[in-house]
């Protein structure tokens, strides 16, 4: 786990502006759920047999009374226990979407770390291929608004149950046939979870993977209409994608539709998005059957593979610094100060940093003021004061204009020191 400290931080921060800026444009509205949930959330949504609930979840048990808990692995499970406990489908679907930390015990590696945070989005209550092709689109534009390349779209379909337990046997009886081959987390996948096998990184078992069955092959009529729907929307659209027939995600919940985005530049770690339709979970975890559909995204790999690229957030600055040659000044000062705030303007005012330090020269503080980025220099000098006003010194123009400026009208020129890109 990780601190993420200024100016890091700072990217945090234009990343999700960016998010619920675009959210709003989708009509997607922000819902916030506990970290810890009931382990048996977990286990009934994600599956017995998945990586994370067999190896990576955090579960402890209550010593208070009894409860176990966990630390949510990922956020879709708590979402849908929510819109499940507050009845929020009763007036029909809804569009939601989510940010904040998840937690893995799983070892730590490049964008990733055992707490590390997603940004989701879940559309519940609405069947139709468009709104998987509405999601997808989503977080298209989304890289788009980052500035972000060299993504790659990967779809594939799950079909619906009854079409994966004909797969599903088929894939075993070609599976046992070449058990030889398999590792043994492949082995001890086979009757329980062999899908998943299909998604394995293992060298060793890739001719075998490539030559299974393929769920594609054992889709029906209504399948198939609903992945082409998706497929179409996307090339109206001019949004590129590929089929990845091995493409399973690592949750059981999933049907129908699933698609991830990746990248060539994380190593390993290429997918930085991935979801898909999970028409059953609601139902799973004790609702009334509904359908639903969503992806969450690595913030810490979209964030990595941004740096990567060269597409880093502008860094914060202020529109204008304070400088205070005489301390006596300051009452007046920080009151204007919170008049400029008040009116938008962003002020980083000078401070001594030691116990009985004075305020130091001017040129110490103009050297600070040109440290911070600010675009103002305000200088609030005693000749200045004694008249009622403040000069405001340009210091990124080049020819360092200045001009004074009365402070009891502040509001007149405020906007004058407002950076504007």
């Amino acid at each position: 786990m990780n601190d993420i400290l200024p100016p890091d931080s700072a990217d945090w921060e234009w990343l999700e502006d960016k998010v619920r800026g675009l959210m709003a444009r989708f009509a997607y509205r922000n819902m916030r759920t506990p970290i810890v949930e009931p382990t048996a959330l977990f286990v009934r949504g994600l599956g017995e047999v998945t990586d994370i609930v067999e190896k990576e979840m955090y579960s402890f048990e209550d010593k208070l009374n009894g409860e176990h808990l966990t630390l949510r692995p990922e956020a879709t499970a708590g979402v849908v226990r929510a819109v499940v406990e507050h009845s929020m489908l009763y007036e029909g679907g809804k569009r939601l979407y989510y940010m904040g930390p998840m937690f893995r015990h799983e070892r730590p590696q490049r964008g990733r770390y055992r707490q590390f945070h997603q940004i989701g989005a879940e559309a519940l209550g609405f069947p139709g291929a468009q709104v998987d092709a509405e999601l997808i689109l989503l977080a298209h534009s989304l890289w788009r608004e980052l500035g972000l390349t060299n993504v790659e779209l990967q779809l594939n379909s799950l079909g619906q149950p009854e079409e994966r337990r004909a797969h599903r046997s088929a894939l075993i009886a070609y599976l046992e046939k070449n058990v030889d081959v398999l590792d043994d987390d492949a082995r001890r996948r086979m009757y329980s979870n062999p899908l998943r096998i299909l998604d394995t990184k293992n060298p060793a078992m890739q001719d075998v993977v490539n030559a299974a069955p393929r769920l594609l092959d054992f889709l029906g009529e209504a399948s198939l209409k609903h992945f082409d729907t998706v497929k179409s929307i996307l090339d109206a659209n001019g949004v590129p994608w590929t089929m990845n027939p091995r493409l399973v995600r690592g949750m059981d919940y999933y049907n129908l539709t699933v698609f991830e985005f990746v990248t060539t530049q994380l190593g390993s770690q290429g997918t930085i998005c991935g979801g898909g339709r999970y028409d059953f979970l609601i139902e799973e975890i004790g609702g009334k059957p509904a359908p639903a559909v969503g992806w969450a995204l690595g913030v810490e790999r979209v964030l990595e593979l941004l740096k990567e690229q060269g597409a880093r957030a502008p860094a914060p600055v202020p529109d204008a610094y304070a400088i205070i040659p005489d301390a006596q000044s300051l009452p007046a000062v920080m009151a204007a100060l919170q008049t400029l705030r008040a009116a938008g303007v962003s002020v980083q005012m000078h401070t001594p940093t030691a116990a009985g330090e004075d305020m130091g020269s001017m040129k110490s503080q103009f050297k600070k003021a040109d440290a911070s980025g600010a675009r103002h220099a305000l200088i609030f000098g005693a000749d200045e004061m004694a008249r009622g006003a403040v000069t405001v010194k340009a210091l990124r123009d080049g020819d360092g204009q200045q001009q004074e400026q009365p402070l009891n009208a502040i509001g007149a020129w405020a906007s004058s020191l407002l950076i504007t890109v």
